[in-house]
């Protein structure tokens, strides 16, 4: 065997064993909690409150650079929900942002503002601003941080109906310090935005469930909720300067005991990319910022707290960027020059068409199996999306692959060079929030220094 062909067979073996592992746990996650692969198939976003634990106090953290496009209909979605607070960070934003928060969430937001020169240095500065407000907030009331949740939601997200019925529970754990839900895409009425859905949906959704059992469950940027307690234990700013703030402070509480968990019965919709352009922008900042996890491998294997399987999982998943989308851009491209070289051979034993198309077929199922599983798997989750198509899109992941490995080497070019300019995700304008969650009451704004 040649030593292209072992490194191929080592990607091979290795991704698939990680996928499976995963696979097989978090559907056997979903089991366990008595439900179906497709429950949340046909759920509706932001539509309504949901009771929040008498003893939990909620706070919703929305980070916003020029979001008017879309942040009413967020605020409106969050403040409806009783006994929570939401605190909108304006990060220097030119728009209307502050006033359209304002307007929808009423009495019940308050509007961070943050102005240059100290504005617009990336998402976890403003996270950190927003926090600080909490912190505040929390010990004014004379709040325990152990009982505080805070949720970061992305100006365009929108919660699943009941929502904090499944997740605020999870919080009775002592252990958990974070929750992450799983995401689906709102706009998805083209290729390029209904493929973005096929990614997170099927499964990226549930190979994080998955990773629940070991609980080093990856955070996100929407819908992300950490125990006040656990950031605290992160120190005074828990979210870094990372490309990929969220992956950090992921690491940043396992290391220091914090269970990272999820729910399979709520997720947050999310609006995505509409621009082949706009995407490789946003992935290759996501790319980026995962590919300098590695810097924090010495750290996970010297933490007591984690245990080997929980280390190993969190190492494989920190070193995918470097381990397999890199080396399979191109040895991918040498196993097709072999098999176009030399495919031929696969018939030589095919005497008759029937016996052709047997091996034809059965080249098929074992090259592109993720393919065929991954479509099988969306249309399982959501039924609406129709069989054929689920494993046309599982097919096109062939063809979309090479937008992953365009946005890796981007992304490794600008680390070799030494780049960190973080730019932010584009939205699309949205019909304002409806008259029933609209509250006309006027909060203040607090500027920070």
């Amino acid at each position: 065997m040649s030593i292209v062909s072992l490194i191929a067979t080592l990607i091979i073996t290795s991704s698939m064993a990680y996928f499976a592992l995963l696979m097989w746990s978090g559907i056997k996650e979903i089991r366990r909690s008595g439900t179906r692969l497709d429950h949340l198939g046909g759920t509706s976003y932001g539509t309504g409150p949901a009771a929040a634990a008498p003893d939990l106090a909620v706070y919703f953290l929305v980070p916003c650079l020029n979001e008017a496009e879309v942040v009413g209909r967020t605020v409106a979605g969050l403040t409806i929900n009783p006994g929570t607070t939401t605190v909108v960070i304006d990060d220097g934003s030119d728009d209307d942002t502050a006033a359209i928060a304002l307007a929808a969430g009423g009495a019940r937001v308050e509007v961070v503002r943050r102005d240059l020169p100290d504005a617009r240095q990336g998402k976890g500065a403003a996270l950190n601003a927003g926090l600080a407000r909490i912190r505040e907030m929390v010990d004014t009331l004379g709040q325990d941080p152990g009982r505080v949740v805070v949720c970061v939601m992305d100006a365009d997200g929108r919660l699943s109906a009941g929502a904090l019925h499944h997740v605020l529970p999870l919080f009775d754990r002592p252990s958990v310090g974070g929750v992450q839900l799983q995401v689906r895409i709102r706009n998805r009425t083209s290729f390029l935005t209904r493929f973005q859905d096929f990614e997170f949906w099927g499964a990226s959704s549930v190979t994080q469930i998955g990773r629940s059992a070991t609980g080093t469950v990856s955070l996100g940027g929407n819908a992300q909720f950490s125990r006040l307690s656990a950031l605290d234990s992160a120190g005074e700013h828990p979210w870094t300067d990372s490309l990929t703030e969220d992956l950090d402070l992921a690491i940043t509480l396992a290391l220091r005991g914090w269970e990272l968990t999820t729910t399979p019965f709520a997720s947050v919709e999310q609006q995505a990319v509409e621009k082949v352009s706009l995407l490789l922008r946003q992935r290759t900042r996501w790319y980026q910022g995962h590919m300098m996890a590695i810097k924090r491998l010495p750290e996970i294997w010297r933490s007591p707290h984690l245990s080997h399987v929980a280390a190993l999982e969190l190492s494989f998943y920190c070193l995918s960027p470097w381990v397999l989308t890199l080396p399979w851009s191109i040895l991918f491209h040498v196993c097709v020059a072999d098999l176009v070289l030399n495919g031929s051979a696969l018939l030589d034993f095919a005497s008759t068409p029937v016996a052709m198309v047997l091996v034809i077929l059965a080249w098929y199922l074992l090259a592109f199996a993720p393919a065929v599983f991954n479509g099988w798997l969306y249309w399982r989750r959501d039924h609406k999306v129709g069989l054929l198509r689920g494993l046309a899109m599982g097919n096109y992941m062939v063809l979309t692959n090479y937008l992953s490995f365009a946005c890796a080497w981007k992304a490794l070019a600008r680390v070799l060079r030494g780049e960190t300019a973080w730019a932010k995700t584009a939205r699309t304008r949205e019909a304002p929030a409806p008259a029933s969650q609209q509250v006309p009451v006027l909060a203040a704004t607090v500027p920070v220094p």
